[in-house]
């Protein structure tokens, strides 16, 4: 009951509150009637002096507003031939409010008025009344806008539609009425390819193709403001294609005839293609169908055989039945790719089980696989733009995608259908490529067969970048790669660009299989050929080839570094305004010194390891000892030793490690005192220079090579471990020393070597030991030249 006492009380102070703004509202009236009366024959702002009445300054008063919501509906004026331009008036200015507008379409509703309203239609049509007939133009436009699906009921009916579409003939804006009612009865016609049995659903069909037309065709184009008021009308035609979807899924007897007329030999190309037209609106429908119901539908059409069905269509020569075809199989392969795959595999085992039956009688087995005739269209397409080649080629790459493949307990749908579709289908792929690469130039290279070409590469490409090791013993078995480098010859620019965007791809893979491949064919030739027939031109040619080179670079594929180096050097070697093809020239001779040099490679992880997995309380005591030292209380030649090491016996400090981490401090030392100058060093063996490296950040950086020639060896071994010392005269490091930096003379030659007994060893900055030498870089630029060193000990 508190509820109730509530809501009765908030009843009540509504209705005070009405009738006090009632009161209110009269009063000011009352007083501005009054003020007009003062000052009569004078203009006063926003009301003209020749009315005596009183004008609203407001379109809609708040009397009235109150009048709306109180009021039961909207009282429409009688439907008489006086009064349509009266009727057409209400209609507009009601679409502006929703309130009313909802009232004038109860109102349409209740009274039956739509009908009235096409009663007098054709009382204006026999009477030639043009002026009524375009205010029923007015008024049936406005009852379009009302977006109601109650009166499209009525409007769309069997009986009205037609005199609805007689009154949107007659546009004020048009000097001659339009001629729609005569197009829908003589010239479009009805056909039914398969008798329709069911009444309902016949008129449910010629209800969307009306309802459709008067969307298209009839009405105007809708304006910014009027756009949302017609998804109403949307939804009616959107949900009529879902109810005849229905109906003729629901009717098997249908579906049976219309598949068995359409793999039917006897049936003539006109009713075919009819039938298949028929089949390609039947497909369009049901993209309007909700998931599950869309599922329930082409389970039912691979029921009846779509997929055969479908085979025996593309087989034909008629080009619009194949267009269709075609149409209707990207439904299917877009829907469930799964399906069609698993149809031409059960297919492909079929075949070969015939073939071993007719081989046994020496019969050849012509059938053909449905994906082989997928391809053979594609490549066959006639259209100079190759529209149809591009859709085709986009569902093969949806088949032999591995992403939208299934992989359950039992099998394996990626192994299966990979294996099925490059025994079976990828020859016939590459077939127009291996044709047109069997010379060094492509054998026909117009605009068609070189679009062709490159459809077909993509498809390729696609293979390498997600396929395994299918493709790539195709590649290696069938020697692709070779045929394909053919097409960097071609005169089109886009077909070379994709010949070596599929090289590139494999590059990218850095796999050896097929590097080796790569290297043992030759197959850099055609791209250098290529690159140096482009000159000097800035294209883009011109720089995927060189970003190609310096992907090989910069990933230190070794392989191909130094097969590019030892039989291209001396092509590319004047490409000078990018120091990609240098940089490759110091990855291969460090390479070939670390061959040269094994233990240079042990050395260095030693070292590595040595540095940076010491004792942390080591270091951080070095570090305080090295921050407490001045450095003028200690010599060049002298290290920092902490507590830690003083404790070590001599025969720890003088082993193998200590005397190669003695000379490094050594060398390390003479960088840093000739930092400020240019040091180039250079190899006596050989009579070419290696320029320093200069890294991002613009300092350069100790990238270069030490070495000698044989005549100038020192045996370093036979030295005593005394003389190796620190601080001894005799050590490389001492200020006295024939090998120290303070005595070398300005004329000596910049060249230094060390040698062991194995050979020559040259100290070598690795770009892979960038990373690990970061922290000393840094620490060098930051530090006095005579601390350096210090910190380095």
């Amino acid at each position: 009951m508190t509820w109730r006492l509530a809501f009765k009380r908030k009843l009540d102070v509504m209705k005070f509150g009405k009738k006090y703004v009632r009161s209110l509202h009269s009063k000011i009236r009352f007083l501005f009637d009054s003020s007009n009366k003062l000052f009569s024959g004078h203009k006063v702002q926003g009301k003209d002096p020749s009315v005596d009445i009183t004008q609203d300054l407001v379109d809609e008063s708040e009397e009235e507003r109150f009048d709306d919501m109180s009021s039961p509906g909207l009282e429409l004026p009688s439907c008489e031939l006086s009064r349509l331009e009266e009727i057409a008036e209400l209609v507009a200015s009601s679409l502006p409010s929703p309130l009313r507008r909802e009232k004038l379409a109860l109102a349409l509703e209740n009274e039956g008025y739509i009908k009235k309203l096409l009663e007098l239609f054709h009382v204006c049509e026999d009477l030639e009344n043009i002026e009524g007939l375009h205010h029923l133009y007015e008024i049936i436009k406005g009852i379009f806008l009302l977006n109601r699906t109650a009166l499209f009921e009525v409007m769309f009916s069997e009986e009205c539609i037609m005199d609805v579409i007689g009154c949107l003939e007659y546009d004020p804006a048009l000097s001659q009425p339009r001629k729609h009612r005569e197009f829908l009865t003589k010239t479009a016609k009805f056909k039914e390819v398969i008798p329709i049995s069911d009444p309902e659903l016949k008129q449910k069909i010629h209800q969307t193709y009306r309802v459709q037309y008067i969307q298209d065709m009839v009405l105007p184009t809708p304006s910014v403001f009027e756009e949302n008021m017609l998804s109403t009308l949307h939804s009616f035609i959107f949900f009529n294609k879902v109810e005849i979807v229905g109906m003729l899924q629901e009717d098997e007897k249908f579906l049976t005839d219309l598949f068995a007329q359409l793999t039917d030999e006897a049936t003539d190309e006109e009713k075919r293609q009819e039938l298949v037209n028929f089949l390609k609106e039947f497909c369009a429908f049901s993209q309007t169908l909700q998931p599950q119901n869309r599922d329930a539908f082409f389970k039912t059409l691979s029921n009846m055989g779509i997929l055969p069905a479908l085979e025996v269509i593309l087989g034909m020569d008629d080009t619009q039945v194949r267009s269709a075809a075609t149409d209707i199989f990207s439904y299917l392969v877009e829907y469930n790719p799964s399906m069609v795959r698993e149809f031409v595999m059960q297919e492909a085992q079929q075949n070969d089980d015939v073939s071993k039956k007719l081989t046994e009688q020496k019969i050849t087995n012509k059938d053909i696989l449905l994906i082989n005739l997928i391809i053979e269209h594609m490549i066959c397409d006639t259209d100079p733009e190759l529209g149809g080649a591009v859709q085709l080629m986009g569902l093969l790459r949806t088949l032999v995608d591995p992403e939208n493949m299934l992989a359950t307990a039992n099998k394996t749908e990626k192994t299966e259908f990979l294996g099925f579709f490059y025994k079976h289908c990828m020859h016939v792929l590459t077939a127009p490529l291996l044709a047109n690469t069997t010379e060094e130039k492509p054998s026909k290279d117009d605009f068609q067969t070189a679009q062709l070409l490159a459809l077909v590469l993509e498809l390729l490409t696609f293979c390498v970048e997600h396929h395994t090791y299918h493709i790539k013993n195709y590649i290696i078995n069938k020697d692709i790669l070779r045929r394909v480098l053919v097409l960097m010859a071609s005169k089109h620019a886009f077909l070379a660009l994709c010949a070596l965007r599929f090289k590139r791809k494999i590059i990218g893979l850095k796999d050896e299989f097929y590097n080796r491949y790569i290297m043992k064919s030759f197959l850099f030739e055609p791209v250098v050929k290529a690159f140096l027939n482009n000159g000097s031109r800035y294209n883009l040619m011109n720089s995927a080839i060189i970003e190609m080179f310096e992907f090989i670079r910069v990933e230190d594929i070794k392989s191909l570094t130094a097969h590019v180096i030892e039989n291209y050097w001396k092509a590319l070697e004047d490409v000078d305004y990018v120091q990609t093809f240098k940089g490759l020239k110091l990855r291969f001779e460090q390479q070939r010194e670390r061959q040269d040099n094994p233990k240079l490679d042990s050395m260095r992880s030693i070292l590595r390891n040595h540095r940076y997995r010491r004792d942390a309380r080591t270091l951080e005591d070095e570090e305080e000892m090295w921050f407490n030292t001045d450095e003028d209380d200690i010599e060049d030649g002298e290290a920092v030793v902490s507590p830690s090491d003083k404790t070590k016996n001599d025969d720890d400090i003088m082993d193998p490690i200590s005397k190669f981490m003695e000379r490094k401090k050594c060398m390390l030392k003479r960088w840093a005192r000739k930092k400020e100058g240019v040091l180039t060093l250079v190899k006596e063996s050989e009579e070419k220079e290696v320029l320093l490296k200069t890294n991002l950040s613009g300092r350069q950086s100790p990238s270069f090579k030490l070495s000698l020639s044989s005549g100038t060896k020192t045996n370093l071994t036979s030295q005593s471990s005394a003389t190796n010392l620190p601080g001894s005269p005799g050590s490389p490091g001492s200020p006295g020393s024939p090998g120290s930096p303070g005595s070398v003379p300005k004329n000596t030659s910049q060249t230094a070597a060390i040698t062991t007994k194995g050979g020559l060893v040259g100290l070598v900055d690795y770009p892979d030991d960038d990373e690990d030498d970061d922290e000393d870089e840094d620490k060098e630029d930051t530090l006095p030249l005579s601390k350096k060193a210090k910190f380095e000990s």
